[in-house]
């Protein structure tokens, strides 16, 4: 948030009983808005049951007199809140443990991509290896580059695929992109990930990460189980399995916000003391490819 201090008519006022800042329709806690294209937040302030409306600046937000205290104090509060970040990875844990219980589904469509080495089935993206991860990467055919947060993503999985050849996975992205808009942009990019092309195939639109005009107008597109994507093509990850006579098997898939988890540099904006900092309304607007950030 902006912190425990705000201007009110030129004054700076700290946050007391008789000053509360509501976050929320119901006063629960979320990041104030962003208002209009100014760098500014959209703050509701109640001061003795009046509410009162304030544009505070935004981008990059201030903390002001955030709680100090001791080594001792600090060393006791960092205690306690270590008991709920072990509880929270035991959770986590058992998440992860129920998630590889689901049941698979066998994929018998044969898909054909265009790869760097030409034509390839889904069987032979797994390499020699029985475990395959696919990130659904936003590149429209008519576009001229991939989509800004999905290069986002792919600054953060780029450098990991030797670590998951040893774990038995192999990892690829694929889009509806052609190979000749690819493979220029990844070079740009300085990626060195395998990246396929769709185009020739429905793999995009049976995974629901891709979706046709009429689906979009007549709202039949489903999108992460439930929801209308509001794009012709969104991202998302999928995994396979292939066994031994080699069938392969469709075995989870996660969409929008579920592959949060797969973005490294959020985990770590996570612990920082201003958090994420993002517009709820347009979370990555912030978001510009790496090469494109003002120096």
């Amino acid at each position: 948030m902006l912190g425990d201090s705000i201007e009110r008519n030129g004054e700076s006022i700290n946050k007391t009983s008789d000053v509360g800042v509501a976050l929320g329709e119901h006063g629960e806690d979320r990041p104030a808005c962003r208002i209009g294209n100014g760098a500014v937040d959209l703050v509701q302030l109640v001061f003795n049951q009046t509410v009162e409306y304030y544009h505070a600046p935004r981008c990059m937000m201030t903390i002001k007199n955030h709680p100090v205290v001791s080594r001792e104090k600090w060393l006791s509060e960092r205690k306690k809140f270590l008991a709920k970040e072990k509880e929270f990875t035991r959770l986590r844990d058992d998440l992860s443990r129920q998630r590889r219980e689901l049941p698979w589904v066998k994929v018998d469509k044969k898909y054909v991509f265009d790869g760097p080495k030409g034509k390839e089935a889904l069987a032979d993206l797994f390499e020699n290896r029985s475990q395959l991860i696919v990130y659904h990467f936003m590149f429209n055919p008519e576009w001229t580059e991939g989509c800004p947060s999905c290069s986002f993503w792919a600054d953060n999985f780029n450098d990991i695929t030797v670590h998951l050849n040893q774990r038995d996975v192999t990892f690829v992205a694929i889009s509806r992109a052609p190979l000749a808009k690819i493979e220029p942009f990844r070079k740009r990019m300085g990626w060195s990930f395998k990246w396929l092309s769709s185009s020739q195939n429905d793999f995009n639109y049976d995974y629901h990460v891709s979706f046709t005009p009429e689906q979009l107008e007549n709202g039949s597109a489903i999108y992460n189980y439930s929801m209308n994507p509001g794009f012709e093509d969104r991202e998302g990850t999928s995994v396979f399995y292939k066994d031994a006579s080699g069938a392969v098997f469709h075995t989870y898939s996660c969409y929008a916000r579920g592959i949060d988890m797969m973005n490294t540099a959020y985990h770590y904006l996570d612990l920082v003391p201003k958090g994420r900092d993002e517009n709820p309304q347009s979370s990555q607007d912030w978001v510009r490819y790496h090469d494109r950030y003002e120096v």
